[in-house]
């Protein structure tokens, strides 16, 4: 017969080991948020606080500084902004992309 004592044994091991799992797929989720660079140009301060090294302050600043002085015309720009240096823009080069917030009008009449 079970023992009050052993049914509590396995019902910790049980929540123990779950969140051993939980705690073993979050990295992974988060890899899987940077699979594709992060457009400056278009990420939110959210998505940019994704990023390494980039805490909520960087990326408001990061908003303002599009907001204030239009797209960014290439990644490197990112350095203009207060609070990312060159050291922290290296980490961040291959997680990052510009791209053109205009639609592709070729083909189509004036």
């Amino acid at each position: 017969m079970w023992t009050l004592g052993v049914v509590l044994m396995a019902l910790a091991l049980t929540v123990s080991v779950g969140a051993a799992q939980q705690s073993a797929e979050r990295p992974s989720a988060a890899k899987a948020t940077m699979a594709s660079p992060v457009n400056l140009n278009t990420a939110t301060a959210a998505q940019l606080e994704a990023l390494p090294g980039i805490g909520a302050r960087t990326a408001e600043r990061i908003v303002e500084y599009r907001q204030k002085n239009g797209s960014f015309k290439k990644i490197e720009d990112l350095m203009n902004v207060q609070g990312v240096g060159e050291k922290s823009f290296l980490k961040l080069k291959p997680l990052i992309t510009v791209t053109s917030q205009k639609t592709d009008r070729a083909g189509q009449n004036p």
